[in-house]
């Protein structure tokens, strides 16, 4: 299983060699930065699962660190910094941080805070279906294709998310009925050709490949 990722951007050297040491010693993939802007870079290229921001950076303070990151990477982060202030830790929780940290800090504390984050992290991207550019929310029931937002019906998008959640599957038509309509469906028969073609007018609309495969005889696969 891949190690999960995290990007600690810190202009403190011994607090910034201190958490990769700790990070990777407990099993996490962990690369660092030590200005604002270069951790900005890092984060985009790396796209990691966690990010433990300071505040006081050179370059770009962590809060613009913070709100260009929420505005571009699917991330959490964790503000690490000497600033107790209140006003300072209600601006990184508005500028998009996770949680807040005040330093000095234990380190089985920040440990215990990772793994709280991670798991966050885990559960919101178990929410959200990836295939090649389609992607799917199960919480807001939104859908793109790329960067276009599509707008589904209900029962279009309880197919839809069947099929994300069995991708490159031969799905015979029978299944996809009995786990959309249910065993007692007594409607239409063409009901899912209808349905289908809904679906793939949509999600083809401004020409895009097409992902809802027809497996004559047998039913249908998302590939």
């Amino acid at each position: 299983m891949a190690k999960e990722k995290i990007v600690v951007i810190d202009d403190d050297h011994k607090i910034r060699a201190m958490l990769v040491r700790s990070l990777t010693y407990a099993g996490y993939t962990v690369l660092a930065a030590e200005d604002g802007l270069a951790g900005w870079e890092l984060v985009v290229r790396e796209k990691p699962h966690l990010v433990i921001l300071d505040i006081m950076l050179p370059e770009l303070d962590g809060f613009e660190v913070c709100r260009l990151l929420k505005e571009q990477v699917e991330t959490t982060i964790l503000m690490l910094t000497a600033k107790d202030d209140v006003k300072d830790r209600v601006k990184g929780l508005d500028c998009g941080a996770d949680d807040y940290l005040i330093k000095p800090f234990a380190l089985e504390e920040l440990l215990a805070r990772v793994r709280a984050l991670l798991r966050r992290y885990k559960e919101m991207a178990e929410r959200e279906l990836v295939y090649e550019d389609l992607k799917i929310n199960l919480d807001t029931y939104q859908v793109w294709r790329g960067e276009r937002e599509i707008t589904l019906t209900a029962k279009e998008f309880e197919l839809l998310s069947f099929f994300m959640k069995n991708p490159r599957q031969i799905l015979p038509r029978e299944k996809i009925m009995d786990a959309v309509w249910g065993y007692d469906y007594e409607g239409e028969s063409n009901v899912l050709e209808v349905y289908m073609g809904y679906l793939r007018q949509k999600l083809e609309e401004a020409g895009e490949k097409r992902l809802l495969q027809t497996v004559r005889g047998v039913g249908y696969v998302l590939r």
